[in-house]
């Protein structure tokens, strides 16, 4: 279970590039009652807060980027981290570097395709709020090729993997960090693309309350769905949805990591 302790290799950090900072903080304002409270001097990035706790963060859409959500995954060295993914066929998109005294970051794309970043905590380790309702509680990689994902990110955080087989046939991967009981530090999953032209890509999972409620909440704001509310047995109940700029984000009410 994501805890707010953020070991060495868990998701931390969850930002989204938007192309209009306003209309997608008040999208997210109507399906998860989060509030935006811009960053003075950081460009019009913010912080999307649940009752005042940090849940994730809304900055702009880089030039030439679809809008999507970024998983961060801590590290004790950033530097460090980044020669490593390059070095094992990553590409490095932004260089390690400090965000004041908050901590230093890099953005990097796995040898598949998948965007993600690392963070190296200073003043700041985390989100303030994670694995409650409308909070971050699942990351979960779709990917080309998922036994050189797995290795990939094995030799960057030394993951432990199980097999999950939620039904038969199902090839499902849940990911633990390196330390502790393995069931209790899973976090996410590891799946292949459902279809050729999927690109591989992180996806975070909201917890729901009620997933039917929030699909009708966001739909109404000018979402879409892209896998409607379904029950998943030994899973729970989950939905698929993508936000007024595409977007997509998932919500869950059940913790995998129980199966």
């Amino acid at each position: 279970m994501l805890t707010t302790d953020f070991p060495i290799g868990s998701p931390c950090w969850l930002d989204l590039g938007s192309p209009d900072i306003r209309a997608t903080a008040a999208f997210y304002g109507a399906v998860f009652g989060w509030s935006f409270q811009e960053v003075p001097g950081a460009g019009g990035y913010g912080f999307l807060q649940l009752d005042g706790k940090r849940v994730a963060a809304l900055g702009n859409l880089d030039p030439g980027a679809r809008s999507a959500w970024t998983a961060y995954f801590r590290t004790a060295d950033a530097d460090a981290t980044a020669k490593a993914a390059e070095q094992s066929g990553a590409t490095v998109r932004v260089p390690p570097m400090d965000v004041m005294q908050e901590g230093r970051f890099a953005a990097l794309t796995d040898p598949q395709g998948a965007e993600f970043a690392i963070w190296q905590s200073g003043n700041t380790i985390g989100l303030d709020a994670v694995s409650e309702p409308n909070a971050l509680v699942w990351a979960e990689l779709h990917t080309s090729d998922q036994d050189g994902a797995l290795a990939f990110y094995k030799g960057l955080f030394n993951w432990r993997v199980r097999v999950f087989e939620p039904s038969p046939g199902m090839n499902y991967r849940v990911i633990s960090t390196a330390e502790g009981d393995q069931q209790q530090t899973s976090f996410g999953g590891i799946a292949p693309v459902t279809q050729t032209a999927q690109p591989s890509a992180w996806t975070p999972y909201f917890a729901a309350a009620d997933v039917d409620a929030l699909v009708r909440k966001a739909t109404a704001a000018g979402g879409s769905v892209l896998m409607p509310a379904t029950d998943v047995e030994n899973v729970g109940r989950i939905a698929w949805l993508a936000d007024p700029n595409g977007a997509p984000f998932a919500l869950i009410k059940g913790e995998p990591q129980e199966s």
